[in-house]
């Protein structure tokens, strides 16, 4: 990667094309797989991979996250990352979410 040296030389040629069936169905896949690790971060503490079927016990009983905005983050990172890799970017994509988002309720 080559580090940014000034405005001028940030600007790509950005195509106007749009993507490959071959690139829609590996982003696709990828939001898929993302989106189905954070259900599993959110609500599950065993069985990930649902190699038996679910019970009780392999849920949370309090949850830690939000998942109304874990699809959305997902697909942000997924384009982002794409973009990233096809400008071979330096960049970090950083996402601060609300404290209200990221911890449980009192009860």
């Amino acid at each position: 990667m080559t580090p940014v040296a000034s405005e001028e030389s940030a600007k790509v040629s950005v195509s106007t094309q749009p993507l490959s069936a071959e690139e829609l169905r590996k982003m696709d896949a990828y939001w898929r797989a993302a989106n189905y690790l954070s259900v599993g971060q959110i609500y599950l503490f065993a069985n990930p991979l649902l190699r038996e079927p679910l019970k009780l016990e392999h849920v949370k009983p309090r949850l830690l996250g939000h998942w109304g905005t874990t699809p959305g983050l997902n697909f942000i990172y997924v384009h982002f990352n794409r973009l990233i890799k096809k400008y071979d970017l330096n960049v970090i994509y950083i996402c601060l979410v609300s404290r209200r988002h990221t911890q449980p309720r009192r009860s």
